[in-house]
């Protein structure tokens, strides 16, 4: 092992461990901030394990660029990878706002809003909207509050996008939620939450 460490290789193989770590840290840091304590634990044991073994490597092979250079660029490639993957987990719940311009003219022909047309077609596609009334720079405004899975949240933004390509949005990320109801996986159900 520590002859196949010693050569060319080594670097490359230090690089791909250090990937594999600094991802893990990533993920780690994620879990640990939104209260997932034993999932954080469990992911910190295999992140260690991985470092201890990268860093013992490069450590005994300092006076090799490339095993230098391999290290590093680990760290980086690591930290870039660890967020994609987080993007792609997309864990926890998040919370849309949407801020839509009442047109006085829409409601006189249709009766009703183009905030609250769009609430309706966010509840027929199985998410629970709150709306409420406000009033804006320059108009009144329904501002549409969805509560869904991260997943889930880039068809909740398609579908706000298609009905008004002038809607506002944020998006919040959500620690810890009670009562209401969300959509998790594709059906509308209650969402127990811990406390």
């Amino acid at each position: 092992m520590d002859a196949l460490f010693a050569a060319p290789i080594g670097a490359l193989l230090i690089f791909c461990l250090r990937i594999g770590d600094v991802s893990l840290a990533t993920m780690r840091m994620i879990f640990a901030v939104k209260g997932h304590r034993t999932v954080s634990a469990s992911i910190g044991f295999f992140e260690v394990l991985i470092w201890v073994f990268a860093a013992g490597h490069a450590l005994q092979h300092l006076d090799s660029i490339l095993h230098v250079v391999g290290y590093a660029g680990g760290f980086a490639t690591g930290n870039y990878v660890g967020v994609w993957l987080e993007g792609k987990v997309a864990f926890g719940v998040s919370v849309v706002r949407a801020v839509i311009r009442v047109d006085e003219a829409e409601v006189a022909s249709n009766g009703q809003t183009s905030g609250h047309a769009a609430a309706r077609l966010l509840r027929e596609a199985g998410y629970a909207v709150t709306e409420l009334s406000g009033r804006g720079r320059e108009s009144e405004v329904d501002i549409l509050s969805i509560v869904a899975q991260r997943k889930k949240v880039p068809e909740v933004l398609e579908i706000l996008k298609n009905h008004d390509p002038d809607v506002f949005v944020t998006v919040e990320e959500i620690r810890t939620t009670q009562g209401g109801f969300i959509r998790p996986g594709g059906r509308k159900m209650p969402f127990l939450t811990r406390y």
